[in-house]
């Protein structure tokens, strides 16, 4: 009997790895899980992350939710456990000194606090009940505070006496016209609103509707958030507080100004945080950064560390030993991104500032005692910086030594780095590959061999998917430009496939296998039939400082030059049907499917997602307005008919290409105004056009959004698509 049922188990493990492969599908976008927030304990031995995942909501029929929870792994393969669940999500987890103990963010009534959980047994406990929240909690060296990070608007920081001693106003103007101070703001509460009494009762009326949200008076130049408008400033201020129960925060900074980025000091004494430069500059005007020394007293006193004009320093980072500073420092205006530098410190007082020769945009800098690879200078011995960076289509994990300034990729270009932690000469990774979205794995200080840990995304491999084909070109600039290739899912070589080209935004996103955000998109019009392209055109990330500034008022020729030599050559794919090409993109991308409609007829459909495409009219409406000085010129200049030369609008009669337009309605990223300009004007031209608005949808929605209006979007892709590319089509064409 008992051989007959082992006989039995074998025959269906058989069947079970016998099962055909399937597509991937809308809806699995719903199972993708993402690992992040990666945080080794202090002896290297385990390892706390996040995963976020999307579950069906319980009080809604066919709606999501987002969820993020923190799990604990002993770094052996599948042995992560989750250490929170429930209803509200837990993030930025990070170990107390001693490794007992864990501090995480949790949402209560709306607003993020600090808990504190031992894992050595028993439940998670409140320490902070602040009116503002708490978020980014950072242990002090002898794991007795923790720093933390609160955000006030401009109302609340008026009133509070901890943050603005004197409850006074700023120092720098609030730029309201007709007044020479900011006396205004103080309110006699004597005075009553009255729309018919004295000039003094209809000011109060006045202030009182904008309390009672009848109207928004808006003075700042930066007033457009990512849904809605935002008259009123918020700041970021530091506080520290007792890791004891009922423990009453200490604020650390205070005035007109925000902080964030903090790092303690290894003594113990202050942080190192990230602020404004000039202080007396309103914060919408000022675009430097600088990093400031504040001492964990309370005293409110700071030092400034590293600040200069035109320039913006962040990410300061501590070597173990106290002995140097890491950080990241950019221009603050322009095409730009940032460079590593280091620094010899003495106490409070820094020196012998030296950047580090890489082109590439680095970020998650993380000193390790890892020795590096060669040893000499003085204090930078044993020690090594760990960083990722987007390169060359993936987001390699690479390392530092900051004795020699020699940097090692450690990773390759398939793959993305999407989180990482190092402790000694173990890393911990989390990573987006051709083959899965998103896992964990450990390795140790050299990053060649890596061990699974989780399998959180182990569904995938029943998935027939497609392996992305790396080609180059070389452009008119002499530039090379990488792209990639995808088969239809389901191959067959007799038959011909309908072929996509698909674009990425930023201008300066960059997109490759190691890159996480397309990684459904990708496969499931693979499984639906279709071919796949996408290239990183000249203007893209991830290429040097040159590559990225080669689209400087150029952002439609050049670009569609370069993409469009990437479908050329994947149409000469046997598999292809040339007759059924089609082409999509978002933001920037959106900018680019329009520009290339306008000027090449090759496309069957469009499918032009967020985009721009009015830049004399993109500076006052959305918040990236800073994209057309930086780019091209201000719409008032002697260069501003580069704007109209560079704008899709102005070649919309040359549009005859099918064309779907979407745009989330609270997008103020871009404004949804560019998209109904564009469409009600194919409308009055006649030519086939569809417009889809998304209720409530920011520009994140591909990303971040409403899920239900992610799997919508992708599905309204294919659908329309398919009204000009699928087999009705043809078979209407062949009639």
């Amino acid at each position: 009997m008992k051989a007959t049922y082992l006989v039995l188990i074998a025959l269906t493990a058989q069947v079970v790895c016998a099962q055909p492969k399937t597509k991937v599908t809308a809806t699995d976008l719903t199972r993708i899980k993402q690992v992040g927030g990666i945080e080794l304990a202090p002896d290297g031995q385990r390892a706390v992350y996040t995963l976020a995942t999307i579950e069906p909501n319980p009080d809604q029929k066919e709606e999501y939710e987002y969820k993020t929870h923190i799990y604990l792994t002993g770094l052996k393969p599948g042995d992560g456990k989750a250490l929170t669940r429930g209803s509200e999500s837990a993030r930025q987890a990070v170990w107390s000194p001693d490794g007992q103990r864990i501090a995480f963010v949790r949402s209560v009534k709306g607003k993020g606090q600090i808990f504190i959980m031992s894992l050595d047994g028993g439940e998670a406990w409140q320490l902070t009940n602040g009116t503002y929240g708490a978020s980014s909690p950072l242990w002090s060296p002898d794991g007795k505070r923790i720093a933390f990070t609160a955000g006030l608007t401009m109302t609340q920081l008026l009133a509070d006496s901890l943050v603005n001693p004197g409850k006074n106003g700023p120092r720098w103007s609030l730029e309201k016209p007709g007044f020479t101070t900011n006396d205004f703001i103080k309110k006699d509460k004597k005075i009553k609103p009255n729309p018919d009494g004295s000039l003094a009762e209809i000011r109060a009326y006045l202030d009182k509707d904008v309390e009672d949200k009848k109207a928004k008076v808006i003075n700042r130049l930066n007033f457009q958030g990512e849904s809605t408008t935002e008259p009123e400033l918020n700041f970021s201020h530091v506080y520290v507080v007792d890791v004891v129960e009922g423990a009453t925060p200490k604020a650390l900074t205070r005035g007109f100004s925000s902080y964030q980025g903090g790092n303690w000091l290894p003594n113990g004494q202050g942080l190192l945080v990230v602020t404004d430069r000039d202080s007396l500059k309103h914060p919408d005007r000022e675009q430097d950064n600088a990093i400031v020394y504040i001492p964990a007293d309370g005293s409110g006193t700071r030092k400034v560390i590293l600040a200069e004009a035109g320039k913006s320093y962040r990410s300061p980072d501590i070597s173990p030993d106290g002995k140097q500073l890491a950080f990241l420092v950019s221009p603050s205006e322009g095409v730009n991104f940032a460079q590593i530098g280091l620094a010899t410190v003495a106490g409070t007082n820094v020196s012998n500032l030296e950047l580090v020769t890489f082109d590439r945009a680095a970020n998650g800098l993380s000193w390790t005692t890892a020795p590096a690879s060669a040893k000499g200078k003085k204090g930078t011995a044993g020690y090594a910086i760990y960083f990722t960076a987007p390169a060359n289509g993936g987001s390699p994990l690479y390392r530092l030594d900051p004795a020699t300034r020699q940097v090692t990729q450690l990773t390759d270009f398939t793959q993305g780095v999407t989180s990482f932690d190092v402790n000694g000469n173990r890393v911990v990774l989390a990573k987006t590959e051709i083959t899965n979205p998103s896992e964990l794995y450990i390795t140790d200080a050299s990053a060649k061999t890596q061990t699974k840990l989780s399998n959180h995304n182990d569904w995938v491999a029943q998935r027939q998917l497609s392996t992305p084909e790396k080609r180059t070109y070389k452009n008119s600039l002499g530039q090379t430009v990488d792209y990639w290739i995808m088969k239809p899912a389901v191959f067959e070589i007799s038959k011909k496939y309908p072929l996509l080209l698909n674009m990425h935004g930023g201008p300066t996103a960059m997109w490759g296998p190691g890159e996480p955000s397309m990684w459904h998109e990708f496969q499931y019009m693979c499984s639906q039939g279709y071919g796949v392209v996408y290239a990183n055109p000249r203007g893209s990330g991830g290429y040097g400082l040159n590559f990225q500034r080669a689209n400087i008022k150029d952002w439609g020729t050049g670009p569609a030059e370069d993409v469009l030599a990437a479908v050329t050559d994947a149409a000469k794919e046997k598999w292809v049907d040339t007759s059924r090409q089609v082409i999509t993109g978002g933001s920037y991308a959106g900018y680019l499917t329009a520009w290339i409609v306008g000027h090449d007829n090759r496309f069957k459909a469009a499918f032009a997602q967020r985009g721009v495409y009015d830049l004399t009219t993109f500076l006052g409406e959305g918040n990236a307005w800073r994209l057309i000085p930086n780019y091209f010129a201000y719409p008032w200049s002697a260069d501003a008919n580069v704007l109209t030369a560079n704008s899709p609008y102005t070649f919309v009669q040359n549009i005859k290409t099918p064309l779907l337009i979407k745009h989330g309605e609270n997008d103020l990223r871009t404004g949804p105004i560019q998209s109904e300009m564009m469409y009600k004007s194919l409308k009055i031209l006649g030519r086939p056009v569809e417009y889809v608005r998304m209720p409530g949808a920011t520009h994140e929605l591909s990303r971040t959004g409403n899920v239900r209006q992610r799997i919508d979007r992708i599905l309204r892709i294919y659908e329309f698509f398919e009204r000009y590319v699928g087999p009705d089509a043809q078979a209407l064409t062949q009639k």
